[in-house]
């Protein structure tokens, strides 16, 4: 039983008395914690180093076993923190992408292949990058507004903009990064199904003279003549392609080489425009975001797992 008289007292209590008090308690309950403060720093900054080490090792050894469970953990791991905090926009936004790409990869991986699949499937790929660049720059415009109190003029919070901001940016990032990786496991499997490429080199099919050695459908413009859809492009092995079909695989596809004979691709030479190099670039970050969004929650749950072990606070 507390004292009447304790009772008392703390009800004549103010609240910067009430709030002072409890930051006492608080002090009082962490005292002599600074060493075990010191232990789990050091711990989470081995894990993070041996974490790194070890992904960047497996990637190295077993690209498609690491790309196969960083695309799982990815596909998972955002969704279930959205169930546990109820986001249903996100995961409304999740299940229609799912259901979509799921068609789509569905369709890259059936035998026989249908020779409008090819084409459905990079322009799938090719508008989902488009997006999640756009939504990229358009949440950082958003964020500079703030900054420079743009939002002032349109009577708004500055952190009802900067929330915006950031939660455009995030969808264009995850959606960009999932779709980057099923588009290259769509290339490869599309690639060795059509017959032009083999990961070996040793192509199991001749090109024909006007055929696309990525879709396998003819080619109707020549080199150097404007066509209405799209051009065809020449490579410097003298391979042609659709101009859509070789971005696609280049920049969605993340291949660097030839699709027929595997001789590199010079992507200064495809990418003259200013306005499309970033593009490259893009594709860099969005690997980094893959580091940020499949393992970063793991190494913190394993973090969490050793304090809880060693005891630590």
């Amino acid at each position: 039983m507390i004292p009447e008289a304790v009772v008392n007292k703390t009800e004549q209590l103010t609240e910067e008395e009430i709030l002072r008090e409890e930051h006492r308690k608080l002090h009082e309950a962490h005292r002599n914690h600074e060493f075990m403060h010191m232990e789990m720093t050091f711990i989470f900054i081995l894990l993070v180093i041996v974490a790194q080490i070890g992904i960047v090792e497996w990637k190295r050894r077993h690209y498609r076993s690491y790309q196969l469970i960083t695309l799982a953990g990815m596909w998972i791991i955002p969704v279930c923190l959205s169930l546990n905090s109820h986001y249903w926009r996100f995961i409304f936004f999740w299940l229609v992408f799912s259901c979509t790409t799921a068609f789509i990869v569905r369709k890259a991986i059936e035998k026989p292949l249908a020779k409008t699949t090819p084409r459905l499937v990079y322009k799938w790929f090719y508008l989902l990058y488009k997006i999640s660049y756009g939504l990229g720059i358009i949440g950082y415009a958003v964020i500079m507004a703030v900054l420079f109190r743009i939002n002032f003029m349109f009577g708004s919070l500055p952190h009802v903009w900067m929330d915006c901001g950031v939660l455009i940016i995030f969808y264009g990032l995850y959606y960009g990064v999932l779709g980057q990786d099923c588009a290259e496991i769509c290339s490869d499997k599309m690639a060795s199904h059509i017959g032009y490429y083999s990961p070996q080199g040793i192509s199991t099919r001749n090109l024909e003279k006007g055929v696309c050695a990525v879709c396998g459908n003819q080619l109707l413009t020549s080199e150097f003549e404007d066509g209405v859809l799209e051009n065809t492009y020449r490579l410097t092995c003298n391979h042609e392609f659709h101009e859509f079909c070789i971005r696609g695989w280049c920049i969605v596809g993340k291949k660097q080489i030839c699709p027929y004979c595997k001789e590199k691709v010079d992507l200064k030479r495809m990418f003259q425009n200013p306005w499309e190099k970033p593009h490259v670039l893009y594709g860099k970050l969005l690997d980094w975001i893959r580091w940020l969004l499949a393992w970063q929650p793991v190494i913190i749950f394993v973090f969490q797992a050793i304090n809880y072990v060693l005891g630590l606070e």
